[in-house]
């Protein structure tokens, strides 16, 4: 025990360290994960009411008192497949069909937590939130001004690195609290025609990476009302953050893009002593957030000012449901589904080019399993489902409509240690 202690800081070391070549793009529901660690993934996002590893305090931070004594490290394999099909009806876009490329992320995750007394936990987590990524070979936006360039896209990326505390209040309430420090990383190419139409042109486009760092905190609790079942509930802040200066003239707000808040509820039933049955629900307030919810319908502010264009998304409803089945001592296996409601409407469509977050179906699958009484194995497979949104931006691309198109697969794998 007294050797497991002293390696645990090393451990959390490794883990951070390991995410420095990670690459966050891992967008599903809108801009966001759909679930952390591979117990989650594999049953549909859910688990704001079941732990399954280290990362399930990132779900909802009063499981970290079940997880016990545990360190983690997992391989997130993110792929996703993008394109855009345009009219050719005459419109400012050319017309055809258009592959974004790069079409594998890999992105490192993993976490430290122990029981400091019977009743209390600490944890350390690193865990990817979410991002987005496109790159389009061709100058799809020539004909809105000069100068365009290939590729164009953007990638952003969002790291969240969480210090987890959690409280047994007794033998039916646990509570949990994690302040959490949040990393982005922002790059655009290709957008020099929409350089005139900011406030601060020569920061709208191809500036290199540029990063931003700010921070917030998530709550949560869960109730065992019997042995059958237990509800839970999680809220996460928004992640108030520093401009990207580099982009100040492309996001209203002079580069400022804070991460909406969530809040997610659950129940876990559990028919027989082996069996975990779960039904959840997420809200994603993107509403809340300008330079995500901004109208792109003219009439507009200059790029980057505080009434500049955003994406138009809105707030969205996650609904999951999710099982655990203990098939021997050593084998659990999982599945999950999980249905969202649309992130925008058809007329938010030009920008929306950019960020293309059309998936609102998951089905997962995965299982973990114990090699001895330290050791544990975890897999996790997510698809989510090709789903196509079409529109046109009134103002912006006369009758011309975009069809909009992402299906994606997730491949997670992961190596637990338990003390």
């Amino acid at each position: 025990m007294h050797l497991t202690r002293r390696g645990m800081p090393l451990a959390g070391l490794l883990i951070l360290g390991l995410l420095a070549w990670a690459r966050p793009a891992a967008a599903t529901n809108g801009m966001f994960a759909n679930g952390y660690g591979g117990g989650s993934k594999a049953m549909g996002g859910t688990g704001v009411t079941l732990s399954t590893d280290v990362l399930s305090a990132a779900q909802n931070p009063a499981l970290g008192v079940t997880e016990g004594n545990i360190a983690s490290l997992c391989v997130d394999q993110f792929m996703p497949q993008r394109n855009v099909d345009i009219a050719n009806n005459g419109g400012p876009l050319p017309p055809g069909k258009f592959d974004s490329k790069n079409n594998w992320f890999p992105i490192v995750c993993g976490g430290v937590n122990t029981l400091v007394a019977p009743d209390w936990s600490v944890g350390l987590m690193a865990f990817a939130n979410g991002g987005m990524n496109t790159h389009y070979d061709a100058p799809l936006f020539a004909n809105f001004g000069p100068g365009a360039t290939s590729p164009l896209g953007i990638d952003m990326g969002q790291e969240f690195i969480a210090l987890n505390i959690a409280h047994e209040v007794n033998d039916r309430l646990s509570i949990g609290v994690a302040p959490t420090l949040a990393i982005q990383r922002f790059l655009a190419q290709g957008l020099q025609p929409f350089a005139p139409m900011s406030w601060a042109p020569n920061s709208v486009t191809n500036n290199g990476y540029d990063y931003s760092v700010g921070g917030g905190v998530k709550f949560g609790a869960t109730y065992a009302v019997n042995n059958y079942l237990t509800i839970g509930a999680a809220y996460q802040s928004k992640m108030y953050m520093t401009p990207f200066d580099k982009y100040k003239g492309l996001f209203a707000g002079s580069g400022t893009f804070n991460i909406p808040a969530w809040v997610s509820d659950g129940i876990d039933i559990k028919p027989t002593r082996n069996v975990d049955l779960l039904l959840e629900h997420e809200r994603i307030f993107y509403g809340d957030v300008k330079a995500i919810s901004a109208s792109g319908v003219p009439p507009f502010g200059p790029l980057g000012s505080p009434n500049g264009p955003g994406f138009g998304w809105k707030d969205m409803d996650v609904f999951r449901v999710g099982a655990q089945w203990w098939a021997t001592h050593d084998l659990a296996l999982r599945a999950g589904f999980s249905k969202a409601t649309s992130f925008t409407t058809s007329s938010q469509a030009l920008f929306n080019i950019l960020a293309p977050a059309t998936p609102t179906t998951h089905a997962s699958t995965g299982f973990t399993y114990r090699l001895n009484d330290s050791y544990s194995l975890c897999f996790a497979y997510v698809h989510a489902f090709s789903h196509t949104f079409s529109g046109s931006t009134p103002g912006m691309m006369g009758n011309q409509v975009a069809a909009l198109t992402m299906s994606q697969d997730e491949v997670m794998t992961g190596i637990s240690y338990k003390w």
